[in-house]
């Protein structure tokens, strides 16, 4: 099961606020790369490690494209990036 946001928040509490966050490339730690930033959006499973992660959907359904329409089991999540 995936973390959630509040689960990540309560591992970082005591952590000082300047302390840079890295992320490790994979399960076996085959690298590491400094976290550039994060987005909301809709992420759909594929498998138990990976699916597909969509844009939020638009206020307005005429500024949609059918090919950025997340499937019906999309659900909300945060996305964490790497600097590479």
């Amino acid at each position: 099961m995936a973390l959630t946001v509040g689960e990540l928040i309560a591992a970082l509490k005591d952590e000082d606020p300047a302390t840079p966050v890295i992320l490790q490339k994979d399960a076996e730690g085959n690298g590491f790369s400094p976290l550039e930033g994060g987005d909301p959006g809709m992420y759909a499973a594929e498998t138990t490690w990976s699916g597909e992660f969509y844009d939020l959907p638009k206020e307005n359904p005429e500024d949609h494209e059918l090919d950025d329409e997340p499937p019906s089991d999309a659900v909300r999540a945060f996305v964490l990036y790497p600097v590479n």
